[in-house]
C-alpha cells in the first residue's frame, strides 16, 4: 500500500472515529486498522527520510562564500 493511500484511509478511519456511532465493537476495529495504517504511514516517512539525508550526504559540498553574512563590519 502507497503512503496517499493508507493517509487516506487513515483519515477516514478518524473521521468515522470521531463521529461516532459505532459499537464498541466496530470502534476497536477502526482502531486496530488507524494503528496499521499509521504504522504504513510512518514507514513510509522514515524510508523517505533516510533516501533524503543519502542524498544530501552524496550531493558534492559546495565551498562557503564566505563574508556573505552581511555584516558590515567583516568586510571593513
Amino acid at each position: 500500500m502507497g503512503y496517499e493511500q493508507a493517509r487516506d484511509e487513515l483519515a477516514d478511519v478518524v473521521r468515522r472515529l470521531e463521529s461516532g456511532g459505532t459499537t464498541l465493537e466496530e470502534s476497536l476495529a477502526l482502531w486496530e486498522r488507524g494503528e496499521q495504517l499509521a504504522r504504513i504511514c510512518q514507514e513510509w516517512l522514515d524510508g523517505a527520510r533516510k533516501r533524503l539525508d543519502a542524498a544530501v550526504a552524496a550531493a558534492p559540498q559546495r565551498p562557503d562564500a564566505g563574508g556573505s553574512s552581511g555584516d558590515k563590519t567583516a568586510r571593513e
